[in-house]
Order: structure tokens, then C-alpha cells, then sequence
């Protein structure tokens, strides 16, 4: 693999990661809610799972995804209750934040639980690199190597993009001054999960 071809990819990895999507929605919303130490365990949860699908495109099985409609169905709707399910969490969210309380109820472990399941659960994600992958892979070298820097890649750039989107999120969370504003603010991520959700589940296999 040639640098410009990894530069290429790297530049295609910044715009997708940079897309709003479920993973963006629940790095903001544990920030938030849970500070920088909840956002980290989310964004170590959004990557596990990343790294999953990458393992799973290297070994093939993310070409079984994209051929089978019946596993690309039920992972679809799973993933997308899971995130409506999520979004009405949200909108029942209390208005005020009480971050020792917050800590005591979801530990950082249930985070990083959720967060790997947001990205297990979206199956455009696997389908997604596994149609990528191949258009960055030079048949005539070694593959496995480059599987790996392809997917250090995709981890390294999705994480950069995460604490962008977990300052972001703790940016607005320092203009919110009441309970008001805050419950505004769960309505407004809630209905995001369920509409990210909504997408998902509208999603046909290609």
C-alpha cells in the first residue's frame, strides 16, 4: 500500500467520521451527562465495537452481511430498537444533572457496554467497510498487514472525532443553567437516538 493510497483512505475515514450518526449521539450525550471519564469509557465502548466489525470484515464475515438479507435484517432491527429504546431513556431523563448520583447509577463499565452494543448493533457499519475495505487493498501484497493499518486507521481517526464530538458536547453542556434547559437538551438527543433509529430501521439491504 502506497501512502497516497493511505492518505486517501485517511481522508475518506475524517468525512465518515465526521458524519452525525449513532456513535457521534452517544459519545454527546454521556459527556454531558457523565463528564470526560464517562465519555472516554463510551468512546473505548464505540471502538471495541468498531474494532469487532473490522475483525469480522478481515475474516469475511462482513461479506456475509452484505449478501444475507436475513442477517443483515435481524441485526438492523435490533439496532434500531436499541437506539429508539435509548431515545426514550433520554427524553425521560430528569432535567437536572447530579453527576455523583450519575455515577453511582451507570458506572463506567455500563458505558462502555453501551457504547459497544450502539456499534455492534448497526449493521451499515459492517457493510459499509466491508464494500470500503477492498477499494484500498492491493491484491498483490500482503493483506493482512494491511487490514491492520486500514483499521488502526479507522480507530485512530474515530477516536479524534469523538473527543471533538465529547468537547463539543461538554461546550454546551457550560451554557446550560437549569434544570429547563437540560430537560430541553434530553428531548432534543433523545429524539436524535430515536431518529437515527427511525433511519436505520428504513435501511434496505444494497
Amino acid at each position: 500500500m502506497t501512502f497516497e493510497w493511505w492518505f486517501a483512505y485517511l481522508l475518506t475515514s475524517i468525512i465518515l467520521s465526521l458524519s452525525p450518526g449513532s456513535g457521534a449521539i452517544n459519545t454527546m450525550t454521556t459527556s454531558i451527562g457523565y463528564g470526560y471519564r464517562g465519555a472516554a469509557a463510551s468512546i473505548a465502548g464505540l471502538q471495541t465495537g468498531l474494532g469487532i466489525h473490522i475483525v469480522l470484515v478481515g475474516v469475511g464475515l462482513g461479506t456475509l452481511f452484505s449478501r444475507s438479507v436475513l442477517a443483515f435484517e435481524v441485526l438492523k432491527w435490533a439496532g434500531a430498537a436499541y437506539l429508539i429504546w435509548l431515545g426514550i431513556q433520554q427524553w425521560r431523563t430528569a432535567g437536572a444533572i447530579d453527576l455523583n448520583t450519575l455515577a453511582k447509577t451507570q458506572s463506567r463499565g455500563r458505558l462502555f457496554k453501551r457504547a459497544v452494543f450502539v456499534n455492534l448493533t448497526n449493521p451499515k457499519s459492517i457493510v459499509f467497510l466491508a464494500a470500503l475495505f477492498p477499494q484500498f487493498i492491493v491484491p498483490h501484497q500482503p493483506q493482512v498487514m494491511q487490514y491492520v493499518v486500514l483499521g488502526v486507521t479507522t480507530i485512530v481517526v474515530d477516536i479524534i472525532v469523538m473527543i471533538g464530538y465529547a468537547t463539543l458536547a461538554q461546550r454546551i453542556a457550560g451554557w446550560i443553567k437549569g434544570p429547563r434547559q437540560m430537560k430541553a437538551l434530553n428531548k432534543v438527543f433523545g429524539s436524535l437516538f430515536v431518529l437515527v433509529g427511525a433511519l436505520l430501521a428504513s435501511a434496505r439491504h444494497a
